[in-house]
Formats: structure tokens, sequence, C-alpha cells
């Protein structure tokens, strides 16, 4: 029997296609893609835990915004030698077993810190320490894990592997600020730090049930020729090498984040919890067009997608630096703004902003994934993998500084105002002068 039409007058709503929804047969597919997603998802979220509450640690002990930011920078030389070298060590050996070292060294200076924080032991270069070696062993853990995927799952799943790792994103950046924020100011920073260790247990789990990986083709061993055979291929690969210098744009002009402690105490009001919810809003976007990535994942103009989504990115990020001009100015401010008397208007008006740029960045990512381990040969993919994580962990530390100098001797909305028209413009012009890159055909992979 077929449904009664709808009354005359009443518009017919349209139907979500499951099309439009996450493709998740790479997890029917390859039950250890499966386990490893899942391990790595517990584990990421507990690392945000540690990142913001490590952010507003250091704000408490210093009261300064450039401190914060340091906490990125001076990660900055070490995590690039670690992305580097842990993407040779992966071209060389058993991917698993180099994931699983590097695991160990994360898991590792999580505890120290967890154990500091409980004895009141911790000091401004504990946190510092402790960072550089977390975001080191972090890095080598990621070009590994990420010269895995290709292996775990045929070509055709890559798009929709690399949503589900917006997924990922989304979980344990959305999540992750948040609980931070609410835990650091309801129950101190040791429960947290130690909630962290709790899931970072998880990524054993994934890692240690996967089988021995090594890789295909000539092995070189680290060293100084192992890196100069991988720039030698980066610079023969024009779309990689494109997308790599598109990313660092974004990513060093548009990364407000080290400005949220800051922006949470004197701007918009709301202390620690505005600066989770801020953060979090990130990833509500993220998650959100990874939950709708179906379409994404068919789209074989994938450069020219990446320009397009990048260029979203900097419109909210510069949205997002007018916000914070009204509050400057006392848009919609109660009569004093502190940590318990927000200016809730333009809090829900910056969380938008930042929502819309989690969404356009995650998109660009799906695309960015797929590139690099549909195009790149195995036998280098690790090295282009470090490559990659060097620019996508190393570009947010440049913007942290970018944003916490410019902030220092400007304003606070000075930063993501300017770095957002930055990298429109940018961005359109580079693409461009580089015409290949916008017709890259995702059925025929060319680096």
């Amino acid at each position: 029997m077929s449904a009664d039409p709808p009354p005359p007058g009443r518009p017919r709503l349209p139907r979500l296609s499951r099309d439009h929804l996450i493709d998740l047969t790479p997890l029917k597919a390859s039950p250890a893609f499966a386990r490893m997603w899942i391990g790595s998802t517990l584990a990421g979220l507990g690392g945000q835990l540690t990142i913001v509450a490590i952010m507003l640690h250091m704000f408490e002990l210093t009261g300064d915004t450039f401190a914060v930011s340091m906490i990125a920078v001076a990660g900055l030389v070490p995590m690039v030698i670690a992305g580097l070298w842990g993407g040779m060590l992966a071209d060389a050996f058993d991917r698993r077993r180099v994931a699983l070292i590097a695991a160990t060294v994360t898991f590792a200076s999580t505890l120290l810190l967890a154990i500091l924080a409980w004895n009141a032991w911790e000091t401004v270069w504990w946190l510092y320490v402790l960072s550089v070696v977390n975001s080191s062993a972090n890095s080598i853990v990621m070009a590994a894990r990420q010269s895995i995927v290709p292996r775990l799952l045929p070509r055709e799943l890559l798009p929709a592997a690399s949503a589900l790792q917006g997924i990922t994103v989304g979980i344990m950046v959305m999540a992750g600020p948040a609980l931070a924020g609410v835990l650091v100011a309801f129950t101190g920073y040791a429960w947290t730090y130690t909630l962290d260790v709790a899931l970072m247990s998880a990524m054993f789990l994934g890692l240690l049930t996967l089988p021995a990986i090594r890789p295909e083709g000539a092995v070189v061993r680290p060293g100084l020729q192992s890196l100069r055979d991988g720039i030698r291929f980066l610079r023969r690969a024009g779309n990689i090498r494109l997308q790599f210098l598109l990313d660092i744009i974004a990513m060093t002009f548009g990364q407000p984040l080290s400005l949220l402690p800051a922006i949470g105490a004197v701007l918009l009001g709301g202390g620690p919890i505005t600066t989770g919810v801020l953060t979090a809003s990130v990833a509500v976007g993220a998650f959100v067009s990874s939950v709708f990535s179906g379409p994404v994942g068919r789209i074989r103009r994938q450069g020219l997608g990446i320009e397009r989504a990048i260029q979203v990115y900097g419109a909210a990020i510069a949205a997002f630096g007018l916000v914070l001009l009204g509050a400057a100015f006392g848009l919609f401010a109660p009569a004093t703004v502190d940590e318990h008397t927000p200016n809730l208007a333009l809090i829900a008006a910056a969380a938008v902003c930042l929502a819309v740029s989690g969404a356009a960045d995650n998109v660009s990512s799906i695309f960015r994934n797929t590139m690099v381990q549909a195009a790149v040969p195995d036998a280098v993919r690790g090295r282009l993998q470090g490559i990659f994580i060097v620019v996508v962990a190393g570009g947010p530390r440049v913007g942290a500084l970018y944003a916490g100098t410019l902030a220092t001797f400007a304003a606070l909305w000075f930063p993501p105002l300017l770095g957002g028209l930055v990298i429109i413009g940018l961005v359109g012009l580079l693409v461009r002068l580089n015409p290949r890159f916008r017709h890259y055909d995702a059925l025929h992979p060319e680096p």
C-alpha cells in the first residue's frame, strides 16, 4: 500500500540518502584496520586531554599567552626530526614494531606527567620537556601507522578510511578538550593526566594485534641516504609537494588554538570551560563533516577539492577574528566579563566559526591523506608519511608562534583575522600557478 500524499501546501521533506553518510566498509573489510582504528581513537582522546591540560596548566603557572604558545614551538624541531626519522624507520623495518616502540615512549611520558602532578612536583620546564617527548614519539607512531593503512585496505577504500580518521579526530578533539576543561576545573590536573594514561593503553591493543608489516620494494636503512631518496621523490611529485605547501599555509596562518586560554580568561570569559568548548567546536565540525562524508569519497578531482576546502577554512578563521574584534569592542558583553560571567552570544558565534573551520580542514584532510596513500609507492611511503606528519603537526606549532607573537604585540583578534585573509589569497594564487594540481584524478593517481 502506498503512503498517502502530503496535504496540499505542506512541502515534502527531502530524505537523507545512505550514500550521504560515512562509508563503514573499511571496518568490515579489514578487522586489523578496525582494531587499529578503535585503539588510535581511544588513545587520541586521552592525548587531547593532556594537550589541553598542559596548555591550561602552563597558563596557570605563568599567566602568559606567549609561554603557552612556546609549548608547541619548543617541540617543533624535535618533532620534525622524529617525524622524518620515523618515516625512514617505517621504510626499513616492520612498521608494526616501529609503532609499538614509539607508543611505549608516548605512554611513559604521559605516566610521568601524571606522577609529577599527583606529587605537586610539576614545573614549567617539566611541562615543556614532557610535551616535547610526547609529541616526538607520537610523530613516529603516526608515520608508521599511516604507512600501514594502505597495506590493510584496497585503494578504492582509502577515501573512506581517511573519512573514518576524521571521525577519530572529531571524537578525540570534540570530547577531549571539553572533558579536559571540566576535569581541570573540578578535579585538577592530576586526574586529567591519569585518565589519559588509562586511555593511552588502548593504543597497544590496536597495534599488538596487527600482523608484521614490512615495507615492499628496495629497503634503504635509516640515514642521510634514505632521507635524500625521500626528498628526491618529493621534488618529482608536484601534486604531493603542493598539497604539503597548502597545508603549511593553512596551519601557519589559521591556528588560533594557543590563544584560547587567554580568550577564555580575558576576552570572552568562561575560563577553562570556554577554552574547552571552543577547542571542541573544531572537532564538532570535523566529526559532522565525516559523518556526512559519503559524497566526498566519490570526488575524483581531489586537488580542486583541497583548494576549495582550505579557502573555506581561511574564511572561517577570518570570521572568528571578526567575532573576537566584536568582543574587544564590548559587543553583547555583560557588565563584567570574567571566568564566572562569560559573553555567551559571542562564545556561540566563535564556536560556529571554529566548527566550520574544522569541517573544511577535515574535508581537505580526507583528500590529502588519500592522495599520499594512493599516489606514493610503498617503498617510500613511510618517508613521505613522515614528511606529511611533520607538515600536519609542525604547521600548527609555527602557527602557535605566529599567533602568540602577533597577539602579544597587537591584539587577540588580529592574528586570526589577518591569517584567514592570507590563506584565501595565497592558496588561490599557488593553485592557479599549478593547474596540474586542479586536474588531479583519483582514478589515475599521480604524485
